[in-house]
């Protein structure tokens, strides 16, 4: 691997948030981390000198999709491509704005239970982890399963339980559509260049059915607004979206006490308040 990036210098890119895990020790046990991937459609981002790629490929997925905006890497993989016989489609996007259901159908691939084993670059790490959430929530069964290498403190923010100071906006839209599990952590020296954090992997199962009813758009208004000012008291951080009057009729519709603040409100709280928001905008229209 350090031949490939030395041969079509591939120095990793700080303005792509690129850390490159070379240890095909700790690739294989991400591959691994996705369970039986035999015959399976997997999405993989950023895939850079291909350390990763190479062992979702050994582990037996049938068709790997590669999505690499960083165009030097296309050089860099053309001969895994060619090795791996029309099992790997590397794809030039970002994968910001990439509709994966359409890219697996425009390939041949059925747009369900797909799978994403990916090394996130960290700069878009959580951009991405939303993205794939409200295509979940429109969507349970497009992807099978997450498995995701990203920064310790955003693994621990995604599984954070309230009263804690990780739990946030990410902790509850995760937890709400998701089975969320933290499989591993990866010091920073494993990676090229070393990262000054450590690293987590983390497996996000989609529920078949949210843990509580809800639409996306009420919990991520509600969910902004609350942690937003996180400090604040609900009364006060939800005043934004309801206005002073209304603060106090939306609390009460979700069985909340104004003294709360956001972190104090689990899933299913979210949820009844998200539904209690909806049902109040839905009437002042």
């Amino acid at each position: 691997m350090r031949e490939v990036i030395a041969v079509h210098g591939l120095g990793a890119r700080k303005s792509l948030g690129q850390h490159f895990l070379l240890d095909l020790n700790l690739t294989g046990r991400i591959a691994k981390a996705a369970g039986a991937v035999k015959g399976a459609t997997v999405i993989e981002i950023g895939p850079g000198p291909g350390g990763l790629t190479r062992a979702i490929l050994s582990a037996g997925a049938r068709c790997v999709i590669a999505i690499e905006k960083d165009t030097r890497c296309r050089d860099a993989l053309a001969s895994l491509v060619h090795a791996a016989a029309g099992r790997l489609h590397l794809i030039d996007a970002d994968a910001l704005e990439v509709d994966e259901a359409q890219l697996a159908r425009a390939l041949g691939e059925a747009p369900r239970n797909l799978r994403i084993i990916s090394n996130l670059p960290y700069n878009i790490s959580t951009a991405l982890i939303i993205k794939w959430l409200r295509q979940i929530a429109g969507r349970p069964d497009l992807y099978h399963s997450l498995v995701l290498t990203v920064q310790k403190e955003v693994g621990d923010r995604l599984s954070a339980s309230p009263r804690t100071k990780a739990y946030g906006r990410i902790s509850v839209m995760c937890q709400w559509l998701t089975e969320t599990a933290s499989c591993f952590d990866i010091a920073a020296r494993a990676f090229t260049p070393p990262p000054k954090v450590t690293s987590s992997v983390v497996r996000l199962v989609p529920r078949p059915m949210p843990q509580a009813p809800a639409t996306w758009e009420a919990m991520e208004t509600t969910t902004r607004a609350a942690f937003g000012q996180r400090r604040k008291m609900l009364r006060s951080s939800l005043r934004g979206i309801a206005g002073p009057g209304g603060v106090s009729s939306l609390l009460a519709a979700s069985a909340i006490a104004s003294d709360q603040r956001a972190e104090e409100v689990d899933v299913a709280g979210f949820c009844t308040l998200a539904r209690a928001y909806a049902k109040i905008s839905d009437a002042e229209r």
